[in-house]
């Protein structure tokens, strides 16, 4: 068992689950940090909320930031899901 493989998140419906979670969060994060860049760059516009503008792009920055992490997270979940599965394979009645 591997990270990133496609068959550790079609194994059972509890790793197809946890997938379909992580995907969610990950649009979410994307979405978020979309935003924040956007407005981010109209207040540039204006010099008097150039400091807002810049809290815009550093939390939109952290939004891109988590994206990776996610998705690691959700690897390493998928794998220690599996390695349940086959712990609990090995010991079967």
């Amino acid at each position: 068992m591997k990270l990133f493989r496609h068959e550790n998140r079609d194994r059972n419906h509890d790793t197809r689950r946890v997938y379909a979670m992580f995907e969610i969060a990950h649009t979410l994060v994307d979405f978020a940090a979309a935003v924040c860049f956007t407005i981010g760059s109209v207040l540039f516009f204006w010099k008097q909320y150039e400091t807002q503008a810049i809290w815009f792009f550093t939390i939109g920055s952290l939004c891109f930031m988590a994206k990776p992490t996610l998705k690691l997270a959700r690897e390493i979940k998928l794998y220690r899901m599996g390695k349940i599965d086959s712990l609990a394979n090995r010991y079967k009645d």
